[in-house]
């Protein structure tokens, strides 16, 4: 369902309603949105995708402008139903005749949404756009959600029947929901419990194990329980396919990338910084499966989006918010700038999210003179510059003219399958004891940690608890040195790693005991013995 009509009569506002989130940015100015938006919605028990357009206008002169009218035409070119907004409180203008004359040659069904009709007397003035000729209008207020069911229903009504894809998503659908509720219901219990039916949690897991089979069995165990939950989360997921976002400063490529990866002019790409405003998804065959591509807006400095307009403002937090919901970012640099502190600021906040994360340096074709050891140079750099990614494959690309794109995605797919990886308990415990076997923590103010187990807790990121004696008193370079022999044995390459260090139970409680005593004895009290 494509929505369509002349500039600033409410599109975005319709379509932030239907799809139940903010997703298109929405501001009291004209030619906000640029290219088209996807996003899917649900109406009486079917779903449908939504696409936002630019607004429909004739003869502009802006090259900018010009490409969003190319965009909204293939908008209407793919649709099934076309919703034509128009605003009541405007009235029928030469720019909604001119609209309407194009969506008279459209193959699908047209329905006409009055929007702004937020009163009574509103209503009875939108019938004024029964003029342009179709069956039905329907007088709507996008921004408080009036008219809107009604509208919806009609949509329902004009889209084709379901494919067998459809009926095959919501019989899994059916499926997840049947097994969740068996979990819910205590049918299934993917928990670990110890002798007295209670369910343990990490530390007092590891105040069972006593020596090295032990470990290995209850390992086993815990391995047993987490790949249970794993087939529980890849039941829930089985439909949701790889999200990868495009990201970085503005004009280093993102869009640029994003059409040379589908092979057409899915964004708008011209040499303005800030061309692209919202988050756009597009949806990509990859072998039997699919990938969903997020082409996000340029992230600035955050003194320049404080002080510019508001619709910058919001495409930051719409890059910002992609991140969080991508399972992986490919992070584009300009060759020819090398990278910059905006584009390590960006990558840490990758890495604080838990994403994977891919480096590709594009415009490789504009670097002059290069060599065979160029690009080894630029990873040199990269790696001296910000040494928090060294977990993270570099790569060259140049989406001017193709060259390595695939390779770029390929990266990307790598990283989420490593980020979803579980390592077996018993082989994590034989790397970190030979980790410490080599190498003790080093003491911190007069305290040596010691290291007693570890386990892998979640995936997406891969997280790791250790439990161990005075586990505060790990220090940050021993974290670092643990997480590179996990790196080195298991990979784990494109994605971070948590790494969690806790106190065991059993530790605390002596440690408590042995205070209370102290507390209680006549010494510390003041006392003598007599």
């Amino acid at each position: 369902m494509a929505i369509v009509g002349r500039p600033n009569v409410g599109k975005s506002t319709l379509f932030n309603r239907v799809v139940g989130e903010r997703a298109a940015i929405v501001e009291d100015r004209a030619r906000t949105t640029r290219d088209r938006l996807y996003g899917e919605a649900e109406w009486n028990a079917r779903r449908f995708l939504v696409v936002d357009t630019g607004g429909l206008e004739a003869g502009t002169d802006d090259p900018i402008e010009a490409r969003v009218q190319d965009q909204a035409r293939v908008a209407i070119d793919e649709a099934d139903v076309i919703v034509f907004v128009v605003d009541a409180i405007s009235g029928l203008t030469p720019a909604d005749l001119e609209a309407a004359e194009l969506l008279r040659r459209a193959k699908a069904p047209v329905l006409v949404a009055v929007n702004k009709a937020d009163n009574p007397k509103r209503e009875l003035e939108a019938a004024e756009f029964w003029q342009l000729g179709w069956e039905q209008t329907y007088p709507i207020a996008a921004s408080h959600g009036r008219g809107v069911a009604d509208l919806l229903d009609e949509i329902v009504l004009a889209l084709p029947p379901e494919s067998e894809e459809e009926l095959a998503r919501k019989q899994r659908e059916a499926e997840a929901e049947a097994f969740a509720r068996e979990v819910e219901t205590g049918k299934l219990e993917p928990i670990v419990v110890g002798e007295d039916g209670e369910e343990l949690d990490g530390a007092e897991l590891a105040d069972l194990v006593e020596d090295e089979a032990a470990a290995d069995a209850l390992g086993e165990a815990v391995d047993d329980e987490a790949r249970r939950w794993d087939a529980l989360m890849a039941a829930e997921s089985e439909a949701a396919p790889p999200a990868i976002a495009l990201v970085g400063r503005p004009n280093v490529g993102k869009s640029s990338l994003l059409n040379a990866l589908l092979k057409q002019e899915r964004s708008i790409v011209s040499e303005v910084p800030g061309t692209t405003r919202d988050a756009i998804d597009t949806r990509l065959p990859w072998g039997r499966t699919e990938i969903v591509l997020i082409d996000t807006a340029g992230i600035r400095r955050r003194g320049k989006v404080a002080g510019g307009a508001a619709a910058e403002r919001f495409s930051a937090l719409r890059s910002m918010k992609a991140i969080a919901r991508a399972d992986v970012a490919v992070l584009l640099i300009d060759a020819v700038d090398g990278l910059t502190a905006q584009d390590a600021h960006i990558a840490g906040y990758v890495v604080e999210e838990g994403r994977g994360l891919v480096v590709a340096v594009n415009k490789w074709d504009a670097v002059e003179d290069k060599t065979g050891r160029t690009f080894d140079q630029y990873v040199t750099w990269i790696r001296a510059e910000a040494p928090f990614l060294d977990f993270a494959p570099v790569v060259s690309i140049s989406a001017r003219t193709g060259q390595r794109v695939e390779r770029a995605l390929e990266l990307a797919v790598d990283a989420w399958a490593e980020r979803r990886r579980r390592i077996p308990t018993a082989e994590l415990n034989r790397v970190v004891t030979d980790a410490v076997r080599r190498q003790e923590p080093p003491m911190t103010k007069g305290r040596r940690p010691k290291l007693f187990y570890a386990t892998q807790a979640t995936v997406a990121p891969p997280t790791f608890v250790f439990f161990a004696r005075d586990a505060d008193a790990v220090h940050f370079s021993y974290q670092r040195y643990l997480e590179n022999r996990i790196r080195d044995e298991f990979g784990f390459l494109g994605t971070p790693l948590r790494l969690v260090f806790r106190e065991r139970s059993g530790e605390r409680l002596r440690r408590r005991a042995g205070s209370r005593r102290r507390a209680a004895s006549p010494a510390s009290c003041g006392g003598r013995r007599r």
